[in-house]
């Protein structure tokens, strides 16, 4: 590797000693990227390589043989490192044998191991990943045994889902001299796992057996701390625990020391200075840090330099934080689709969701895992990958993940979960009751009934969710089902009988309600004191599903907004109206459903009022995009339909079917012709002129049929073997073909094709055109998506956000934005010219197989193997004028006209703006004779207040007229530097925010401190003042937002919002809040209410202001850029309306359980159902 390094070097050398600034345009890498290539610290990629090389005018060809050589020779040697014994454990646990690898709990140690002698039951406490295990295995046993004193044994096991018939041996003291300890590791598991009450109490209580006086036990059970409550359900357990508790805290900087540096020092290694304060600093304090902390260190160690540990290559695993995702993350992208769909299956296995605490693991028997199709082999082939990984164990037929950190560690995990939580509780719940069905030998009386029959059943309705359980999960559910249709046909033979009997509860109920009259006249006094118990209830109710609906906005954005829905329609609190405008900034705008397992591709008829979608179960449905309704354009026999696009006048729609059946429907004539060629199962393109349909095949062919007769008119036979895209160019002349390695592009007048290599790139998966040509997007199986130059014949850029295959992409009609579908289930929006991530649209549950763009570029069209299309409505919230500007707006305000808008910037100056195009009217220098670091402007700009760049110890005050300074004020303590600065609209009083988390008032006339605003715990980020002055907005770094009084100096609102830039409007009823992500949030200050989201660039929003009449919102970010938005913010009842509108569905029967406490008279948006479903 550094020969490989060292002659790429050398190779620039011979070029003329290129700098790498020339040669990043050359090869349109970062400088970063071209210089690490040739540091030698690891094998670039081929891509990185081959580009560097062609930028030096290399051999492409030759150096691409020694890149393989090199990559050979790097993997032998990683082999044999691999075969090395690492000091560190990673997220496995210690063990009894690994007692000389660990360090730093000596004082732990001995402090438990005193406690053992003390009390013959103790508890060691603390929360997940703070080492309890570790501690009970690898340091007291050993010490225990260190000390000479006659034991019988000591038996180390976990309790598990059967423990008192698992380990009644266990409990039995051995027959020898001494006593036996039992260590009784992850404790919380007669919690977790054991799901008989009757079987955990007589497991405790023989526990507790061991302090009795003449017991020959001594019993220490490690638990996690958020179950430490759960132990009080047992009085005696809750006495013993009180009297003898060990809590394993964090470790001390010296301990950690210890945990990262003696390891290494005993295999003969060392640890850098800087890496060894890095992660001390990192892990001191944090909770559940010391997993983290050893995987890091391993992967470190994989990565190191000699018999070095570097910082350099523990920032290289992604850090504390980041190793775990990333060990995962590689793992996970080099499975094959169906073998990554298993190890998700196999991974929501070893979890248990948590009820009011931490989701736990859950070890299973290896035969639990054989679920769906699943072959043996490709079971194994997934549980080696991830236990070679250290991400599971496989012990004794048992397996179970390698530590919980991995739970909250992995983002893609917790997402799982998250995503699926109601499902997986159903699902342990199935898997328990089939277990001991089978143990009853089947017996009829074990099946499920009533309630958790129907929520299991509505958990696994379908194939796609059929394949997650076992068959004895299946048989159980099955019999479950039939033996309730058995028994309904007892019930309706018992229908006669049961009329007469409510006949009869009738002449009771008429009693009844007489007698209930007679209560209610007795007791309407107290109908006042009712409504306001039921009014409270309604309130909290309100505000917990406010507080549901936010928490899943990011994760399941449909469920959020029916919640926020029902908050508001429960009770108008201001939580409920913040979650209500919150989800109504979510982009969909319609949801549109099918009975297929899957919709396989998604089409825009020309004129965007019709979106077509094919489906798996042989149909093609179309949908009016302004109602909603559905109807069936044709079937195939054949089954699912792959295919399908519009011609430009919309008046064809062809479709191909998995049978290679191309069908093309005229439909304003109603007619249809079809042809079959079984090889012909690929994409479809029309050609520009529509008077030929491109159809793509398994056996590498192009066919290019006649759109009147269906006839062949030509074949292109082209080397790229089954086809996976194909995309005409505006002209007609051109059609591109991708296949898995290579993509040709067909000059079809002249009949010859050229080929764009793919050497050392992932298979194309999916590929599409820009309207104008010159761009060719093509994604492929590792989640990346590069655009391809033709006028310029290189790779222009490179995308690499997704977690999956990207199944699809699409240019906007104007070229500017590219669509992205992959299977992670999340389709992107990106911005052509600048290569930012401008949205990305979660909702699908499964993999998002198409997208297509509305002719406008509004809408956005999505398809998934959920079953479902989504409309998004991409221009929501977006600017509707953006300029670019050389420098970073710090400040922005209107003038009292509204007619213009003036910015400030770190350069001193500022500049005036229309607000109808945002041309330039004028630029001036305001600040002279000082270098500052940004500039405020109140309203009109007559003063300026200047931050220096001198460390943020001065602000000074400058007539920007005059072109004078007014006023210098300074920070009183080097502690307390300035962060922001803003000036009244008078330019009277300046306000500063400082490191302190003060908030200052200063006069503009001596410079004096008026007043100092206390409250934030945070330094202050951001202030602005009302139209008035009378109202002071300041946010700090902890996400806390105050409002004062200017004149007191009182606090009187305080909001939760995290801010980059704050605006008031003139008349102070309105706060906009800038965001990190490019997002200005605007709050209603009467009712302390969340009111609307508009979405920019995806960049810090360092300015934001509000005109007078506000109509007109401006906001400037980091990168130059200037918007201006149009503000109208719509009632809570036409933002209800929208929603209902997109989603028009009722609340599931698990959501209903779960979220509204099975209450029936809560409907969602069920009301506006009809018409959306494809029959």
């Amino acid at each position: 590797m550094q020969r490989f390094a060292y002659e790429l070097r050398k190779l620039r050398q011979e070029a003329g000693g290129l700098t790498y600034r020339e040669m990043a345009r050359r090869a349109h890498y970062s400088l970063t990227a071209l210089s690490q290539a040739a540091a030698g610290e690891q094998l670039p990629s081929l891509d990185l390589a081959l580009a560097y090389v062609r930028a030096c005018d290399g051999d492409a060809e030759e150096w691409e043989r020694r890149w393989h050589d090199t990559a050979e020779e790097a993997a032998v040697r990683d082999r044999e490192e691999d075969a090395a014994e690492s000091p560190y454990l990673g997220l496995v646990r210690f063990e009894l044998g690994d007692h000389e690898r660990f360090f730093g709990r000596d004082r732990l140690v001995a402090d438990v191991r005193d406690l053992v002698w003390r009390r013959r039951f103790v508890a060691v406490v603390g929360p997940s990943g703070s080492g309890k295990s570790s501690l009970l295995r690898a340091g007291l046993i050993p010490a225990l045994r260190a000390e000479g004193t006659s034991l019988a044994a000591i038996r180390v096991f976990s309790p598990g889902d059967h423990p008192l018939h698992t380990h009644a041996d266990a409990l039995r003291p051995e027959d020898a001299d001494g006593d036996t300890i039992l260590v009784v590791d992850q404790f919380e598991e007669v919690f977790t796992l054991g799901n008989d009450p009757r079987e955990r109490t007589a497991f405790i209580d023989a526990l507790l057996t061991a302090q009795h006086p003449d017991s020959r036990l001594r019993v220490v059970i490690a638990v996690r701390a958020d179950f430490y409550g759960r132990c009080a359900e047992h009085g005696e357990l809750a006495g013993a625990l009180s009297e003898a508790n060990l809590l394993v805290g964090p470790m001390s900087p010296a301990e950690l020391r210890e945990v990262v540096v003696r390891p290494a020092q005993t295999a003969g290694l060392i640890v850098e200075r800087d890496l060894t304060a890095r992660l001390v600093e990192e892990v001191h304090g944090a909770p559940g840090g010391l997993p983290l902390l050893s995987h890091a260190l391993q992967e470190t160690w994989r990565r190191r330099r000699g018999r070095a540990l570097t910082l350099q290559a523990y920032e290289a695993v992604g850090g504390v934080h980041g190793a775990i995702a990333q060990s995962a993350e590689e793992v996970y992208g080099r499975l094959s689709p169906g073998h990554a769909e298993l190890a998700r299956l196999i991974l929501l296995r070893l979890i248990v969701p948590g009820e009011g605490a931490e989701d736990t693991r859950r070890p299973v028997d290896r035969s639990e895992l054989d679920v769906g199709a699943a072959s043996e082999d490709d079971i194994a082939l997934v549980l080696d990958r991830l236990a070679n990984a250290r991400l599971l164990t496989l012990a004794d037929g048992t397996v179970d993940l390698a530590h919980e950190a991995l739970i909250t560690g992995w983002p893609r995990l917790h997402r799982w979960i998250d995503d699926g939580r109601a499902r997986l509780r159903v699902h342990r719940q199935l898997t328990e009751a089939a277990s001991v069905w089978n143990a009853l030998d089947r017996d009829p009386g074990a099946l499920y009934r009533g309630v958790r029959l129907a929520a299991a059943e509505e958990a696994f309705s379908d194939i796609g969710t059929l394949k997650e359980l076992t068959g004895s999960e299946r048989d159980f559910l099955t019999a479950s089902i039939t033996a309730r249709e058995r028994e309904q046909r007892v019930a309706a033979r018992m229908a006669r009988r049961r009329r007469q009997l409510i006949a009869a509860l009738s002449v009771l109920l008429v009693v009844a309600m007489a007698a209930g009259a007679i209560a209610w006249s007795q007791s309407h006094v107290s109908e006042h004191r009712r409504k306001q118990a039921v009014a409270a209830q309604k309130d909290a109710l309100s505000r917990q599903l406010a507080a549901q609906s936010t928490a899943l906005l990011d994760y399941n954005p449909d469920l959020a907004s029916l919640l926020a829905v029902q908050a508001y329609r429960v009770s108008p609190t201001a939580e409920a109206t913040s979650s209500l405008y919150s989800a109504a900034a979510l982009p969909l705008r319609r949801l549109l459903t099918t009975d297929a397992r899957s919709v396989e591709s998604v089409s825009f008829s020309p004129d965007g009022r019709t979106v077509a979608a094919s489906s798996s179960d042989g149909r093609v449905a179309r949908w009016d995009v302004g109602t909603g309704a559905a109807r069936t354009t044709l079937r195939s026999a054949a089954g699912e339909v792959r295919a399908i696009t519009y011609d430009r006048a919309g008046h064809l729609l062809a479709a191909n079917d998995a049978d290679g059946t191309l069908h093309v429907s005229n439909l304003t004539r109603g007619k249809a012709w079809t042809a079959t060629d079984h090889a012909e199962t690929g994409p479809l393109a029309f050609s520009p002129d529509d008077r030929t349909v491109a159809v793509g095949s398994s056996d590498g062919r192009i066919r290019l049929r006649d759109l009147a007769t269906g006839a062949v008119r030509t074949t292109l036979p082209v080397s790229v073997g089954g086809t996976t895209a194909i995309a005409y160019s505006p002209d007609g002349r051109l059609l591109s073909v991708a296949g898995a390695r290579v993509i040709e592009v067909c000059d079809l007048p002249k009949r010859e094709t050229r080929a764009i290599k793919f050497t050392g790139l992932a298979p194309p998966t999916s590929m599409a055109l820009s309207r104008s040509g010159d761009l060719l997007a093509v994604g492929d199986a590792l989640g990346q998506v590069r655009l391809w130059d033709s006028g310029a014949g290189r790779w222009r850029a490179r995308f690499a956000d997704h977690k999956g295959p990207v199944s699809a992409v699409q240019f906007s009609p104007d070229g500017r934005l590219l669509a992205t579908g992959s299977d992670d289930s999340t389709a992107r929006l990106y911005d052509v010219t600048t290569g930012e991530s401008r949205v990305v649209l979660t909702g699908h549950t499964r993999s998002v197989t198409s997208v297509s763009f509305s002719p406008d570029g509004t809408t956005l069209a999505t398809g998934s193997r959920d079953r479902t299309v989504r409309l998004w409505d991409v221009s929501r919230g977006a600017a509707s004028v953006t300029r670019r500007t050389e420098n970073t707006p710090t400040s922005t305000a209107f003038t009292a006209d509204g007619r213009a808008l003036e910015t400030g910037d770190g350069a001193g100056r500022v500049s005036t703006w229309d607000t109808v195009r945002l041309q330039n009217h004028s630029t001036r220098d305001v600040v002279f004779g000082t270098t500052t670091r940004s500039v405020s402007l109140p309203p009109g700009g007559h003063v300026t207040a200047a931050l220096s760049s001198d460390d943020g110890r001065t602000v000074q005050v400058w007539d920007a007229t005059s072109h004078l300074r007014r006023t210098t004020v300074h920070s009183g303590s080097r502690s307390e530097l300035f962060v922001t600065a803003a000036l009244d609209p008078h330019g009277r009083v300046l306000a500063t925010g400082d490191t302190g988390a003060n908030v200052r008032l200063w006069d503009v006339a001596t410079g004096r401190s008026r007043r100092v605003l206390t409250g934030h715990t945070d330094a202050v980020v951001a202030l602005a003042f009302s139209g008035d002055g009378h109202t002071l907005a300041s946010a700090d770094g902890s996400g806390s937002i105050r409002l004062w009084e200017t004149a007191t100096g009182k606090s009187r609102a305080l909001l939760t919002d995290s801010a980059t830039s704050l605006a008031l409007s003139p008349d102070g009823h309105t706060l906009a809040v800038g965001h990190d992500d490019g997002t200005v949030r605007l709050w209603d200050l009467s009712t302390l209410t969340l009111r609307g989201a508009l979405k920019g660039r995806r960049l810090p929003v360092t300015s934001v202001a509000v005109s007078a009449d506000r109509r007109t919102l401006a906001a400037g970010t980091e990168d130059g850029t200037i918007q201006l938005w149009t503000l109208t913010v719509p009632s809570p009842a036409g933002v209800i309306d929208g929603i209902c509108r997109a989603l028009h569905r009722d609340f599931s029967q698990q959501e209903r359980a779960q979220y509204l406490l099975g209450q029936p008279q809560y409907r969602g948006c069920a009301s506006r159902s009809q018409g959306r479903h494809v029959p």
